[in-house]
């Protein structure tokens, strides 16, 4: 069995989370890290045992020994990030949001397949069993036709509040922190809104510490999207239709959410049998990124480029109606 050998860039919480993840792939080796400072690099590669600890990501690229770099850095940097790796023929696994804006994500695809290199957005939700699950019921008919999308997602930041939160010159706010889940969950369920609605509740430093979305569909459909850095929410969704509803129960976006089935009739709830499994749950993106690497693939058949396009193009817009700006908004 070909093992594919994995280098981080970026050091922080995500970037540890993943790596313990890691090692529940049968197939991969972390072998690389890439940091900012060599001491950085070496407390990150003692804690997870990695053979080559990078004092630069310029090292880290230029390692021979990786195959695919998994891209941990704030929101704001996965731009520029993704193309050091794809100019340094790496394979890449960029965290979401997989950039800024849309202007960003198509040239980073432009030069993943000018390359011929591979490269996909870290939904690593779409790999859940339970996500998985809700779209198998929907599948089956077991809601019949989905009417009712309602989620929430919020949680009130723990002082010390990490810089990425409000900083705008980070990519701070709830939008592309935490409501991109809201967002692609919705859309994965009832597709591209027909039209939008959206307002905000800016923050001292400008960026959204609330954001309520709103998509309509011709059908009649409709979706309620709710984040907060505000309070404490549940953080579920509710995916309702003619003939039933499902609940993800907290954290809806996370492999440890429950799948409760309720029938149009009946008042009991059902709960859905899926797969537990130990880790975080990065693993499953992990196995799934080696398979497109072993198969020769430069785009994801589950996430491929039209799927990030789109959510990308969706967040563009939503923040053009709520009033969320970037300085990458401008850049040409």
């Amino acid at each position: 069995m070909k093992t594919i050998k994995w280098g981080i860039l970026g050091a922080g919480r995500i970037a540890g989370k993943f790596a313990s993840d890691l090692k529940l792939v049968a197939d991969a080796e972390l072998i690389a890290i890439g940091s900012r400072t060599q001491e950085s690099a070496d407390k990150f590669g003692a804690e997870f045992n990695i053979k080559n600890r990078h004092a630069s990501y310029e090292a880290l690229v230029n390692d021979p020994e990786v195959d695919v770099i998994y891209i941990a850095t704030p929101h704001n940097l996965h731009y520029e990030n993704t193309l050091l790796c794809l100019h340094h023929n790496k394979a890449v696994l960029c965290e979401k949001p997989f950039a800024m804006n849309t202007r960003q994500a198509k040239e980073m695809i432009d030069v993943a397949r000018e390359r011929k290199l591979f490269l996909m957005e870290a939904r690593w939700t779409v790999f859940h069993p339970h996500y998985k699950k809700l779209h198998e019921m929907i599948g089956q008919g077991l809601l019949g036709d989905v009417r009712s999308v309602l989620i929430n997602f919020g949680f009130k930041p723990a002082p010390p509040v990490p810089a990425r939160i409000f900083d705008p010159a980070l990519g701070g706010g709830t939008l592309m922190d935490i409501g991109i889940y809201n967002v692609f969950m919705a859309m994965s369920v009832l597709g591209k809104p027909d039209k939008i609605e959206a307002s905000m509740t800016p923050a001292s430093t400008g960026v959204d510490e609330q954001c309520a979305i709103l998509f309509k569909y011709n059908n009649g459909a409709m979706a309620q999207l709710f984040s907060t850095f505000s309070s404490n929410l549940a953080t579920e969704a509710d995916i309702a239709g003619t003939e039933g509803r499902i609940r993800l129960t907290s954290r809806f976006y996370e492999p440890s959410a429950t799948v409760e089935y309720y029938p149009k009739y009946v008042d009991s709830k059902e709960i859905i049998e899926v797969e537990k499994e130990a880790g975080v749950g990065y693993q499953y993106e992990a196995r799934h990124v080696n398979a497109c690497l072993k198969r020769g693939l430069t785009e994801s058949d589950v996430i491929p480029f039209a799927d990030t396009l789109l959510l990308m193009e969706t967040l563009d817009k939503i923040r053009e109606i709520a009033g969320i700006h970037y300085a990458s908004d401008k850049e040409s």
